[in-house]
């Protein structure tokens, strides 16, 4: 995701911002900011993800369909998510540095087509050219539940399996941390 490439992602996410006016900024910013910049049909949301593209700060990937954008994945240094830190459920597992995956959105017409897994590979390929060598990913794992709305919006366990990634911890049921050990790094299975 590049400035020249912002009229795509605006596209992608339509005039609701994806979710409901996130504008992937949920995972960006504290709690109140985040609120604040629902205000006004989440535009505040929307222009603090334009203000990091602009900064020249690459905040996720877009996917096309012959030239159309069909999905979004945010990734980046776990660093860039703060709020990954306050979260009981989500907290470091140890002090290693990690690249995260906290967002996918697909387009109606592209979901449930099995595009997860290899956009997951994807995002691993580009993590591993910009020096990631641990890339971290919180699924959901709905069991027999079927998911509605955007419950699956930080991904599926199932898809995070047939890319490769592991379970590293589990604190809350439905929802484990997986990673991917990018070659030349040792695998720590889960104990």
């Amino acid at each position: 995701m590049t400035p020249v490439r912002w009229g795509d992602l605006e596209e992608l996410f339509g005039r609701h911002g994806a979710y409901g006016n996130c504008w992937c900024m949920y995972w960006r910013v504290s709690r109140r900011e985040f609120s604040s910049g629902m205000e006004r049909g989440g535009e505040g949301n929307r222009h603090g993800l334009r203000s990091l593209v602009e900064s020249g700060h690459v905040p996720g990937l877009l996917a096309y369909f012959y030239g159309v954008p069909v999905g979004w994945c945010a990734i980046g240094p776990r660093n860039d998510f703060p709020p990954l830190n306050r979260s009981r459920t989500l907290r470091r597992v140890d002090d290693r540095p990690v690249w995260s995956i906290v967002c996918f959105f697909m387009v109606k017409g592209f979901r449930g087509k099995g595009l997860m897994g290899p956009f997951l590979q994807a995002a691993v390929s580009w993590a591993r050219e910009n020096g990631a060598r641990i890339v971290e990913g919180y699924p959901e794992d709905p069991g027999d539940q079927r998911l509605s709305g955007y419950s699956g919006y930080m991904g599926l366990v199932s898809a995070f399996e047939k890319a490769g990634f592991v379970e590293v911890e589990r604190r809350m049921p439905r929802q484990p941390i997986m990673r991917y050990y990018v070659e030349g790094v040792e695998t720590v299975l889960a104990g």
